[in-house]
Order: structure tokens, then sequence, then C-alpha cells
């Protein structure tokens, strides 16, 4: 028998909530009626045909203040058919992968009428967003209640909604009882373990989990140079100079890392249906404006804004912003050395063991003044690209992306670059890169993981007193859930998750030749990263919809690019040893060209 929308029920009394939705509290009654009659109405009357009810009955918004949430969810048979609707890749009896279908469900493995495990919670989650996202307006001019909140034929209910403030917020529940198993797995007990990949990516989805795959497998990769670079450490600590080994093992480290990295997530979004999944046509983002014009390929009403425009604004405005971004960092960095020559001429005038820890001083306040410039400087870079208006999600992440990595990338390695190949001091190279690498780590652990973990567990006290207090006759564990939880901060991506690694990643490949113990530094600072992002993912944040992946993305590239500059600057770095030029006492050009034919060989390799 074929099962189609219009003959699903949409009303249940009692059902397992997946979504909340939080409206303003002065929102008007007709608005609330409206919006819960377009969730529940069948598709083919332009509904998302969910499952709908408010947190609260009217008796007990009488006994407590009055909460404007309401809670999503679906039947078993609408989530199937809306995996269908958006494309979700599952393995077959016959183990391949195939987009699936409700009409040939008994085909894909694991699938039973009884089991309610065929799709992961994180699925069930992604699809009634998509449905949320895909209620759009038919023939209403503006949200009732609110004529100022235009529609227009083909607008999504839901961004107008956010953008007009009618909806505070929509974010995905958490599953108590899933989340337990996930965290006795992951990283409650202190040993060293694989991560639960599979599992994550079962509760969150496939962005995070291919997150939490890269940070263990940058780890781990990590470990070969630590290994090599104690006992290096150890045993040439004070001749800064014999650092040719390590730099060649470098060149080829940071080549042959990503390269095996890109099998293994290859592997991995092939085995999770992603790889090969269609990509869904992308939505214009909440936050364009325009002209209300008609999109010329989906025939939609949509504001339209002229490509010309956008670019004046990012070449008249926002590079010259840039410019002057990164020429106040190097003017910062200048000041710096200024600090460094005035703590080693107090040093030589006195000798004293006090003088000679004011050595590190002005390091450790140039690594603090680095992570401030870089945070007030991501702020600038949303604000300037959120300006620029993108018309998609995509363009704004490319466009921010490279802002922000242009800036950190100057800010944080100038300096390296600096003393490295024009005071070509190698003694101050190592005290700075330690010093900006271990500020940095230690910075980011307590800015990102302990304050945001410390906050909420206060806040968290505190609704559990204020729920303790109620009389109600109201199911409290939920109530006191969905209070806890949509107070709790936004996680707003794997974006800081991914530029610290990659500033990781650079500290490491580039200069680690003449300071051996970054790499170990980089992988204690990582096993305790892995137990601190979990944290924050289930305890500290809201949980985040997931989002299908089939790969890192843009930092793919990000990284790879990393990889060429190391090669280049490896190969400089051995150009200029002793040992090499001992070779080539007489004839610098020989020298010369070789390290050039060292660099073009590898950089034609790596990119074959």
């Amino acid at each position: 028998m074929k099962v189609t929308l219009s003959a699903l029920d949409t009303y249940e009394s009692s059902f397992t909530p997946l979504v909340v939705i939080e409206l303003a509290q002065d929102v008007k009654e007709e608005t609330k009626e409206w919006l819960k009659n377009r969730i529940i109405a069948k598709k083919k009357d332009g509904g998302a045909q969910l499952l709908f009810r408010p947190l609260l009955n009217k008796y007990e918004k009488e006994t407590l203040e009055n909460q404007n949430l309401y809670l999503v969810g679906a039947s078993k048979i609408r989530l199937l058919l809306g995996a269908e609707a958006v494309g979700l890749v599952k393995e077959c009896n016959d183990n391949t992968m195939r987009a699936f279908t409700y009409g040939t469900r008994q085909n894909f493995k694991g699938f039973d009428d009884n089991n309610d495990d065929f799709l992961t919670m994180a699925e069930c989650q992604f699809i009634i967003k998509h449905e949320l996202e895909n209620l759009r307006a038919k023939d209403e001019k503006m949200i009732p209640g609110y004529p100022q909140a235009k529609l227009y034929p083909g607008k999504s209910l839901l961004r107008r909604l956010l953008t007009s403030g009618i909806v505070i917020q929509v974010f995905p529940l958490h599953d108590n009882e899933a989340l337990k198993k996930l965290e006795d797995t992951w990283y409650t007990r202190l040993t060293l373990k694989y991560q639960p990949i599979d599992n994550i990516r079962g509760y969150f989805g496939e962005t995070i989990a291919l997150y939490f795959g890269f940070l263990e497998y940058f780890t781990f990769a990590l470990i070969p140079m630590a290994v090599i670079g104690l006992p290096y450490y150890l045993f040439v600590w004070e001749d800064y100079d014999k650092y040719v080994i390590f730099a060649s093992f470098n060149l080829i480290w940071s080549t042959v890392i990503l390269e095996v990295w890109k099998r293994g997530c290859a592997n991995m979004t092939y085995r999770w249906g992603t790889l090969v999944m269609k990509r869904q046509f992308e939505e214009p983002r909440p936050g364009f404006h325009g002209v209300l014009g008609v999109n010329s390929i989906t025939g939609r009403e949509e504001p339209l804004y002229p490509s010309y425009k956008r670019q004046l604004r990012i070449y008249l405005v926002s590079l010259p912003f840039v410019c002057l971004c990164l020429y106040f960092s190097l003017y910062v960095m200048m000041i710096y050395f200024d600090m460094e020559i005035w703590a080693l001429g107090l040093h030589e005038n006195s000798g004293s063991e006090w003088t000679s820890i004011l050595l590190y001083v002005p390091s450790i306040i140039y690594a603090i003044v680095i992570e401030i410039m870089n945070r007030l400087y991501r702020y600038a870079a949303e604000f300037l690209t959120s300006w620029e208006n993108h018309r998609l999600e995509s363009a704004y992440q490319n466009h921010l992306i490279l802002k922000v990595l242009v800036f950190n990338f100057l800010n944080c390695f100038a300096s390296l670059f600096y003393i490295a190949f024009v005071l070509k001091d190698m003694k101050l190279l190592r005290q700075s890169l330690a010093t900006l690498l271990i500020t940095s780590q230690i910075l980011n652990q307590i800015v990102e993981s302990l304050l945001p973990y410390w906050l909420q567990k206060k806040h968290g006290v505190q609704v559990k007193r204020k729920v303790q207090a109620l009389k109600a006759d109201i199911d409290a564990t939920l109530y006191e859930q969905v209070i806890l939880e949509k107070e709790m901060g936004t996680y707003m991506g794997t974006f800081d998750d991914y530029l610290e690694l990659f500033l990781q990643f650079g500290y490491v490949s580039l200069f680690s030749c003449v300071y051996p113990l970054a790499a170990a530094f980089a992988v204690l600072n990582n096993f305790t990263e892995v137990n601190s992002d979990a944290l924050k993912m289930c305890r500290v944040f809201k949980r985040s919809f997931s989002e299908p992946s089939a790969s890192i993305g843009v930092w793919q590239l990000a990284f790879e690019t990393m990889s060429v500059i190391s090669v280049v600057t490896n190969c400089a770095l051995i150009g200029m040893s002793p040992q090499v030029n001992a070779v080539f006492p007489e004839s610098k050009t020989d020298l010369i060209l070789i390290v050039v034919a060292v660099e073009v060989s590898e950089n034609l390799n790596y990119f074959k």
C-alpha cells in the first residue's frame, strides 16, 4: 500500500519533541494561530505536516511565567517521507549506497517497520528543520498581525519570522539518555582511545563528526613529529643551527598528512552516505536584502542585488580596511621588537636571574595582544562580510574565512618570518615560537571551554532551583530541559575550531625545526582539546542542527595552502643553515638554484 503525505494525521496529543521554537513574548495570538496552522497543515495545502504543541498548556501558563515555547515533532512515516524528500543516502542490503525512497524502504540495511533507529536523531532534526525552512508564503502579503512584515510568494516563512524578531530562535533538543551514553564513550573517562566518530555523527551530524575526526587524525599525525622532536630537542638544545634533518622531515610530513586525510575523509563520508548525496538547492541567506524581483533560475520572487554593487563594497571598503588592519598588525609587531631590544639590553646590563625571566615577558605580552587583535578583527570581518550582502551562505562563509585567514596568518606568523629571514636570530625564533604557541593554547582553552562551562554551570543551578520551587503539576523534567537549553549559548559552527587547528598546523609545520618541542606541546593540547570540545558540545552550547557534509570544505584548501608555504619556508631555512652553506662555500648561486629546484619539485608533487 502506498503511503502519501495527505493520508498522514498531523495531530497527536503526545509525541517525542525534537525541535523547539521560541516566539517573542509580545507575539499576537492571531500570529501564533496562523503559524501553528501552517506547521500542521497538509503538504498539499502548503503546510509542513508536522506535529506541534505548546510547552505549557493554558493552566500551566497561569501558574508559571508565560513562556512562548513550542515543541515540534513528526510521526515515523512523516520522517521517512521527509528523508526521501531531502535525498538522504543509506546503505542497501547489497552493500551499495543509494538515495532512500519510502517505496523501497525494505531494501535498505537496518530498516524494520517496528524499529525507530533507522534514522538517527540528527537526521530527524535535520528533516524537521528542512520542512520548517521550506514553509513558503502563498497568497499572504504580510504576516498576520504584523503589517510591516511583508511577504511575497515563495518567501521562506521561517526566515521572515526570524528576521522580523517574531521567532527568537529555533533549536533541536538534546536526548538526555542518548547524550549520556555518548558522553560515557567519549570524554567522561580520561583514557587514551579513539573517539566514537560514528556515534558523534549519529547524534550531532556529519559536519561536527568530521571536525572531531580531523582533530583526532591531526593529533595522531603529530605524534611522529613529537617523538622525533623530543630527543632532537634534548641532544641538540644549544646548537640552534642543526635543524636540517628535522626541516627535511617537516617537508615530507606537512605534505603527506593532508593527502592521507583526504582518503580517510572520503571513506568516512561514503560510509555515511554524504559523499554521494545530491546537494540541496541553496536558498538566499536570511540577512540578504535587495529589490524584489524574479529569480531567472527558480522563477520565484526574491530580493535581487546587483553584483557590481557587491564588488564595489568589497574592493572600495572591505579590501582597504583589511589592508589597514594588516598594517596595524605590522606596527604592533615592530613595537614588540622594540620591547625585545629593551628587555635584552636590561638583561645584558644587570645579568640577574630576574632579568633573565624578563626576557620572556615581551613575547608573552605580544602573544596576548595577538589573541585580542584576532578576536576584535573577527567581529569586524563578520560585520563587513554581512554588509557586503552575499546572497548565499556559502559565499558569505568563503569571504569571511578568506578575510580572517589572511589577517590571522600575518598577525601570528609575521614576527616569526621577520626573525627567521631578516634578523636571522634562531635563538630568538625558538623563544618566540615557544611563547606564542603555548600562550595561545592556554588562552584558547580558558576562553573557549573553561569560562563558558563555568557560566553554564552557574545558570544550570539557578534553573534547577527555580523548577524545584514550582508547585504546578507539570512535566518538570521536560520544562527544566527546555528552559535550560534555550538559555545556552548558540554554537556558531566549526569555524573557530578549525581556525585554531590551522594556526597550530602553521606553528608546527613552518618553524618547528628550530623548536622541535612544538609538536609535543600541540599533541598535549589536542588531547585536552578533544575533551574540552566534547564537553562544550554536550553541556555548554545548545545542540546544533545536523548539516550533511562530504568534506571539511574550504578548510582543506586552507591547510593545503599552509602546507605549500611550509615547504617553501623549510627549504629556505635549509638553504640558510651552516651545514648546507658549508657544502657550497664559494657559490651561493648553486645553493639558491638547488633550494628553488627542491621547492618546485615538492610543490609539483603535491598538486599532482
